[in-house]
């Protein structure tokens, strides 16, 4: 029940939420944070959430105070599975988005996982055939069968964190982290 290693790409991205049954959203490429940018994709109204790409560090903030529990009405799932985070990343904006029509397979994973901690959804979305088969369905073409091993400190590793609402809360939802990080307001 391995996860595949997928193309970091948009279009990639849009596709795959597209087979998974997800309605009206589609990701872009964002080439800066300013107004400008922005405006490019229909203005603020129309982002529902950011994820980024960033070359993992072991983090060494403390400014931001983390909790083991995700806040109520934030769905927040650990990444207990390799070589999904870019896939955690959208599921983290769309589930917490109610107005985004996810579809069956997600509406139904999400409902299943409503009540579980976040290192057990993580474990269900491991698990979660639907979602996992169509991740896999854009994996990247790897020359050699890639072996499996935890990072170590002098790899090359990259990894996705989202960035979204919920209510009048910015949150970062990323899931090597045991809870999300509130930011305070939106807007």
């Amino acid at each position: 029940m391995a996860w595949n290693t997928i193309e970091s790409d948009p279009a990639v991205f849009s596709e795959m939420l597209e087979r998974l049954g997800v309605r009206g959203v589609e990701v872009a490429e964002l080439w800066g944070l300013d107004e400008s940018a922005f405006e490019s994709l229909g203005g603020t109204d129309n982002i529902k959430g950011l994820y980024f790409l960033f070359k993992w560090q072991k983090d060494k903030r403390t400014s931001h105070a983390v909790t083991t529990d995700a806040p109520e009405g934030v769905f927040f799932a650990k990444q207990t599975i390799s070589n999904a985070c870019g896939t955690l990343a959208l599921l983290h904006v769309l589930l917490n988005r109610p107005e985004i029509d996810v579809g069956t397979a997600l509406a139904d994973y999400k409902a299943f996982a409503a009540d579980l901690p976040p290192d057990l959804r993580g474990d269900l979305l491991g698990s979660c055939d639907p979602i996992r088969v169509t991740h896999n369905l854009f994996a990247r073409p790897e020359p050699f069968e890639a072996e499996e091993r935890a990072a170590r400190d002098d790899d090359d590793v990259y990894h996705f964190i989202a960035y979204t609402q919920v209510g009048d809360k910015l949150f970062e939802l990323d899931g090597l982290k045991p809870a999300p990080i509130q930011f305070g307001g939106w807007g």
